[in-house]
Parts: structure tokens; C-alpha cells; sequence
């Protein structure tokens, strides 16, 4: 389907496909709303596009890609790559930053206050999504609402001012604090109630399991804010 006002993804993502697999596309049209129901009506269909290869009817683009041998899209998803595209950008922009540093301080620091910067940027885009997954583990939040609204810019006050040359008795006690509650309500919500939930720690609208990952992001934030602590004194 093809409009003014809407343009079919998958229709345009079933043509490259099948180009790419060596088929010559004869790719029909649809120009309204009309068409498309007119079409759906006559082939007995819900959705557009409707793939046909040598007059066999295959289906939309999910079955075109099980039809030609390729996985779906549901299979080959990463739960965890929401969280590890952000450490892997956090990295690149502390590299581009701090490169040639040659002391492990200045680069693991840095390192760790991007990352808090992405990580508060997700859940500040949609803060009552975040929320309504964060309260159902977090110990402090579960008692104290405002706690979970109040969280993603603490953290993103902590990830500015570990980028800055100010004191760390400014900020440390702010990553030492919000890291200490999320490590132990991580860890009693996955080992010790073994309960099965999403993390937040992206925003609240990921398929990211609450888990090891999630542990590790809490423990990194408290030694960061341990460590910039210990150095002030």
C-alpha cells in the first residue's frame, strides 16, 4: 500500500528481499484504502503486502522470510541489546573523549557517567512507563512513589557531574545512594525471590530481563560514587 498518507514498511521490505534472493519483482500497487480492502476482500486476507512467487500464494513478509529460509524477526531478537548498544556508545564517546589518556581513572570514569547520562535519557523519555516497571522491584520506590519519578534524574545528575571537575562530595553520595538501594532490591527481586520481571533500566517499554546485567549497572554505580568518595577525603 502506497498513499499520500501511509507507505507499507514490510511491502518495501519484502521487494529489497526478494531482489536481494535474485527474484524479479512485479510489484503491484495499492494506492488507496479502497484497493487494499477490495484486495484483502478477493484473496481472503487481513494484512498487506501478500506475496505471490510462480502464481503460489506465500503470504505476508514473515512468511516470505520463513519461505525463503530466513529467520523471523521475533527469533533473532536480543533482549539485551538495549542496554549493551548503550555501554557500547558510551565506550565510543569515551574513547572519542578521553583518547590518549593513559590512566585507567580517566577513562573509567568517564566511562561510567555517559553511560548513566544514556541510561537517564531513556527513562526521562517516557518517565511513567519507567515507573510503573521500576516500582514493581525497587525497594525504596515500592514505599515511596516519588522515589521512582525522582530517580532518572538523579542519575542524570550523577552522569553530568562525574563528566565535570566539581568536588565529589557534591555527587558521589547521590551514586552511592541510588546504587546501594538498586544493587539489594536487584538482588533480593532475582536470587532471593527469584522473581521473573523486566529491568528498567532502559525505560520501562524493553523486553531487557531483570538480571545479572541489571546488578552489575547498581555495583558499578556505587564502587564509581565509593571510589570518588574515598579520593575527595
Amino acid at each position: 500500500m502506497h498513499t499520500s498518507s501511509h507507505i507499507c514498511p514490510f511491502g518495501l521490505r519484502a521487494k529489497d528481499l526478494l531482489s536481494r534472493e535474485g527474484f524479479y519483482v512485479d510489484d503491484r500497487v495499492l494506492k488507496s484504502r479502497a484497493q487494499t480492502d477490495e484486495f484483502k476482500a478477493t484473496h481472503n486476507v487481513d494484512t498487506t503486502p501478500q506475496i505471490f512467487i510462480n502464481d503460489q500464494h506465500i503470504g505476508g513478509y514473515e512468511a516470505l522470510r520463513r519461505y525463503l529460509g530466513k529467520p523471523l524477526h521475533k527469533e533473532k531478537k536480543n533482549v539485551y541489546w538495549p542496554v549493551l548498544s548503550i555501554f557500547l556508545v558510551a565506550l565510543l564517546v569515551t574513547f572519542a573523549t578521553q583518547f590518549p589518556a593513559d590512566n585507567l581513572v580517566e577513562w573509567v570514569m568517564p566511562f561510567i557517567g555517559f553511560t548513566m547520562l544514556l541510561l537517564a535519557v531513556q527513562k526521562i523519555r517516557d518517565v511513567h512507563s519507567f515507573t510503573n516497571s521500576f516500582i514493581t522491584y525497587d525497594l525504596l520506590a515500592m514505599h515511596h512513589l516519588k522515589y521512582a519519578y525522582a530517580y532518572p534524574y538523579l542519575e542524570l545528575y550523577g552522569g553530568v557531574c562525574m563528566l565535570t571537575t566539581l568536588p565529589a562530595i557534591y555527587y558521589a553520595p547521590v551514586a552511592i545512594f541510588i546504587g546501594f538501594i538498586g544493587a539489594i532490591s536487584v538482588f533480593k527481586a532475582v536470587y532471593i525471590d527469584k522473581r521473573a520481571l523486566q529491568c528498567a533500566c532502559v525505560g520501562g517499554d524493553t523486553d531487557v530481563p531483570l538480571g545479572f546485567i541489571s546488578l552489575t549497572e547498581n555495583v558499578v554505580m556505587f564502587g564509581a560514587g565509593a571510589l570518588m568518595l574515598y579520593s575527595y577525603f
